[in-house]
Parts: C-alpha cells; structure tokens; sequence
C-alpha cells in the first residue's frame, strides 16, 4: 500500500486574541515557528520543512516589520505576495499563518531599547542604525504572541541570529533557536526575497559574493586573515555594478576580527548589486 501523506487545512490567524484562543482550546506539545516578512522562497520552506520535524505544529509568520526598515523606500518596495506565499504554505502543509496588520502589532508611539553591545553596531548595524532595534521589538513581541518551543531561522542573516540569540539568552526566554544552512540557488546566489529586485546583468555580477566567500573559505589561513579579507575586498569592489559595504572574517560569537583565538569563524559581506542590497556568509570553521 502506498504512503500518502494527509493534506493539512492551513489555519490562517491576523490578530493574537485568535492564535492565542486557538492554542489555549488545543494545547500542542512542541511548537515550532518559522517568523519571516514573506516572499517566501525555497529557503523559507526549508525552514518550514526543518520544523514539521522537530514540532507538533508550525506556525509561520508574515510580517513585514516597519521598525527595522532605516530605508522608507525599501519598505515601500518590500515584495508582499501574500496569495503566493499562502499557496507555498499549503504545498509544505504548514499549519497555521499569522498573518497581522501594523496596527495589531504596534501601538501608536511604542517604546523599545534593548541592550545588545556591540553586536547593535558592528557590520549590518553600522549601515543599518536601528534596524536590529526593529529586529529584537518585533521578535519579542512574536514571541510572546506564539510563545514558541522552537524557532528556526537562516543562516543568511548570521548576525541577527546572534541577536535574537543575546535577546532569549538575556530575557530568559524559554524557546530553542535553530539556525539553518543557506539555501542557494544552482550558480551559488544565496536566496532572497529580495532577488526578485535584480536584473539580469545585476543577477550575473551578484555571483561574485559567493565566489569571494568561497575563495577565503577555500584559502583560509588563519594566520592570513588580514590578507585574505583585502584580497577578497576588492575583487568583490572591482566587480562591475557592485558596491561592497564591507566583507569581514569574524568571530563567530562576538563578530568582531576574527583571531587565532576564535572558537568559530565567518565570512561576511554586504553590497549593493546594482539597486539592491545583497548579504551573504560563509562558516569557515
């Protein structure tokens, strides 16, 4: 007899009165959550996949988060395919969507400030002030309306996974953060909502983010960083149409330079390919 696999009807939630009620009336075991800002690609899915295995139900998120944009325009322009999104869910038998409005999640004038060190300043945080501000609000806020066993999140964004991290670790949250391996596209592009941005010549030169990362990885000494991280620089700077923001080997835990003292180590970079802000790592060890 074959194994067919029973198609789950997906619960789409938009206020915390509704997820709340539903978990309070069918208390689950482990609940695995997947929180993203939608456009949602096969690394989302991924994640979502990851979780169905780990959790008795998922509950994916969509939300995009006015307080970590720094960009007004780039939160204009944040892709919002909701049907899509929706039908993508469906297809990965997600349980439950939350899916709310700006209004449901923020009150008029809110306050936050969270205390994250250097982490707030390094890296994305030093072109992006505020955004992980924005970052740690929202998360909690999600937090508290799932109240998650375990939550994953991609690789991509490494250092905001290490802020949420420093948050839960602080607060004392009781919830499992997992971080999952960057899906990528064949040619190496790691995937993003916002590749949909890129045209075709963008999409050719963007190719070199993943070829710098992979060329320090491939080449990494540690008692060559500052070398390595130059070399890699500036063949990412001499691509054309590419921006380099930065391009660091780091600590993997503090994300500051890495050294011959360091437990982990990651490659990171930023860089605007043509209109479109790109980032991507590599773990190196």
């Amino acid at each position: 007899m074959p194994n067919f696999v029973t198609p789950i009807t997906l619960k789409i939630f938009s206020t915390k009165n509704e997820i709340t009620d539903y978990f309070n009336r069918k208390p689950v075991k482990v609940i695995g959550f997947v929180p993203t800002m939608g456009a949602l690609h096969k690394g989302h899915l991924g994640l979502i996949e990851l979780a169905k295995q780990q959790s008795t139900q998922v509950v994916c998120s969509i939300f995009v988060n006015p307080t970590q944009f720094n960009d007004p325009k780039d939160l204009e322009k944040y892709p919002r395919p909701i049907t899509d999104d929706i039908r993508r869910l469906e297809e990965v038998n997600c349980d439950i969507l939350f899916n709310p409005q700006v209004t449901e999640m923020y009150a008029d004038n809110e306050k936050w400030h969270f205390d994250m060190g250097d982490l707030e300043y390094l890296l994305e945080g030093k072109f992006r002030p505020g955004h992980y501000q924005g970052v740690t609000q929202v998360v909690n806020k999600l937090f508290n309306i799932v109240k998650p066993d375990i939550a994953f999140f991609g690789q991509k964004d490494y250092q905001q996974f290490m802020v949420i991290s420093k948050m839960v670790e602080v607060l004392e949250m009781p919830v499992k953060l997992v971080m999952c391996p960057i899906e990528r596209e064949p040619d190496g592009l790691a995937m993003s909502s916002r590749n949909i941005h890129l045209t075709p010549y963008d999409r050719e030169h963007s190719l070199i983010l993943s070829k710098a990362l992979n060329w320090v990885k491939e080449n990494f000494d540690i008692k060559k960083i500052d070398s390595l991280q130059q070399q890699a620089a500036q063949m990412i700077g001499s691509e054309p149409g590419v921006e380099l923001e930065y391009f660091e080997i780091a600590d993997g835990k503090t994300l500051h330079h890495a050294t011959p003292a360091s437990e982990t180590i990651v490659a990171l970079v930023a860089a605007r390919v043509g209109k479109t802000r790109l980032i991507d790592n590599v773990l190196i060890g």
